[in-house]
């Protein structure tokens, strides 16, 4: 049996729609019916997001989507799914699906000791001593439970039942869909930003899988993402 450990946190675009003129259109709309369709000026639509994004007008940021596909481990995903409101999730199963022996292990740039407290972490890099011991402690525990969780299975054990001896750093996947206000307020608290006028101190790896999408979302929407920046990276 082979155990492969991985520090990789994955996050693939799979299908967008909309952009900031979507966003625009669905403001104008309040005000200009179907001649909101001929609104196209750059600078009025820069100006209209701008203005939607200082006084919290949310929803005309709600008309587009963003398919995510995200490789990462189960606790990753627990915390995740925190995020619901305008959210949708379909998870590979461990009841339907026999679980590949793949565990998260963190990598030399994940920082591994708190010198805060776990209402207000203050992470900090750790020595080479404790880097080897994270390493060489999760390996020997995936390998003995994945042992037993094949076991079970060839016993006959269910697969749902089979898993339960499997920790939480295995990897699992997930399509992740949302539209911009939702991937706004997720960015707001799973990034630890300079210019965020609501500081957060999300944890490591759920913090990586925000950076990548955060830059799908600066391509696609420049004028929304610019504001949102300029807004102290509060979602409207």
């Amino acid at each position: 049996m082979r155990i492969e450990l991985s520090s990789e946190i994955s996050v693939q675009l799979v299908d967008a729609m909309g952009d900031d003129l979507s966003v625009a259109r669905a403001a104008w709309v309040s005000t200009k019916g179907e001649r909101a369709q001929d609104e196209t000026d750059p600078a009025r639509i820069k100006g209209l997001i701008g203005y939607l994004m200082r006084n919290r007008h949310g929803s005309p940021f709600e008309h587009n989507s963003f398919m995510f596909l995200v490789k990462a481990p189960v606790f990753v995903f627990r915390e995740w799914h925190r995020h619901r409101v305008g959210w949708s999730y379909n998870e590979l199963s461990g009841r339907y699906s026999r679980l590949e022996p793949r565990f998260y292990a963190p990598g030399p740039e994940r920082p591994l000791v708190n010198a805060g407290s776990s209402a207000h972490p203050d992470m900090a890099p750790g020595d080479v001593v404790q880097y080897e011991a994270v390493a060489r402690l999760l390996k020997e525990n995936a390998a003995e439970a994945y042992l037993r969780y094949e076991e079970l299975i060839e016993a006959g054990v269910a697969n749902e039942v089979a898993r339960m001896v499997l920790p939480v750093n295995v990897y699992s996947a997930m399509y992740a869909t949302c539209n911009a206000r939702s991937l706004m307020h997720f960015l707001a608290l799973r990034t630890d930003h300079p210019e965020a006028k609501f500081p957060s101190k999300p944890m490591w790896e759920i913090s990586v899988a925000a950076g990548i999408m955060e830059e799908h979302f600066a391509e696609r929407f420049p004028i929304t993402y610019r504001a949102f920046v300029e807004n102290g990276r509060v979602a409207p």
